[in-house]
């Protein structure tokens, strides 16, 4: 699209989705841009829940945006453009997961957790950068939880990122999955609960460290009672 066509729609940062995909589908790439942006976080999110790794899971969100602006024609708009992608960006993680070793499709997940590192991303909710100590607290818990994240078997990781995570529906969540949703519910239910014991599993060998009394302080503590008994004693 031409800059004067750009410039005739305004700002495009407060668009809905459908304007956007109508812009995009004339080849306006403030509006590529704009939906790009938008979903970046989700997609990202739930490539990583499958691949485990963050260079993986960086391929596939570019991956899963090419195949939809060049396809725009098949966007039907039945369902959100949002909901459209991340089904194309499952597609495509659970492709690239089937070269890696035969898996037939979401539902067998279960057993195909890769053992590959790498950190979750979690993008900051605020660009006001807050007090050193606190950002520290925030990273170390953050880190807690990616780790806690990795270690769920592939098929409770996915339904966990979607549904806590992305704070989808469990209906949401069970039509991008194409799971019932008593099972996105039994699925999450679980991992939670691994979540729960991974956390607690990492947090119990500090408890022995909680409100340390040692070194000067325990010192000083034992000046001052004897001190006070010298004086009991005098």
């Amino acid at each position: 699209m031409h800059r004067a066509a750009l410039r005739q729609h305004g700002d495009l940062d407060g668009r809905a989705d459908e304007e956007l995909v109508a812009l995009a589908r004339q080849g306006g790439e403030g509006a590529v841009r704009v939906l790009i942006k938008r979903n970046n976080q989700r997609l990202f999110r739930v490539a990583r829940a499958i691949m485990r790794n963050d260079s993986e899971a960086e391929d596939v969100v570019q991956e899963t945006y090419v195949r939809a602006f060049t396809r725009l024609g098949s966007f039907k708009g039945d369902a959100a453009f949002s909901t459209w992608l991340t089904r194309i960006a499952l597609n495509e993680a659970l492709t690239r997961m089937r070269r890696r070793r035969p898996v037939a499709g979401i539902e067998e997940l279960d057993a195909s957790a890769s053992k590959d590192g790498g950190q979750v991303i979690m993008f900051p909710t605020s660009l006001i950068p807050p007090e050193a100590d606190v950002e520290l607290g925030r990273r170390q818990a953050r880190e807690l939880l990616e780790q806690a994240i990795d270690e769920l078997p592939a098929a409770f990781r996915v339904v966990f990122m979607l549904r806590d995570v992305e704070e989808m529906s469990i209906e949401e969540t069970a039509a991008q999955l194409s799971l019932k949703p008593e099972t996105v519910k039994t699925r999450l239910f679980r991992a939670r609960r691994l979540m729960r014991s991974a956390i607690e599993r990492r947090l119990s060998a500090g408890f022995v460290e909680v409100f340390p009394f040692d070194g000067a302080r325990c010192e000083r503590m034992a000046d001052r009672v004897v001190e006070r008994l010298r004086l009991r004693s005098s």
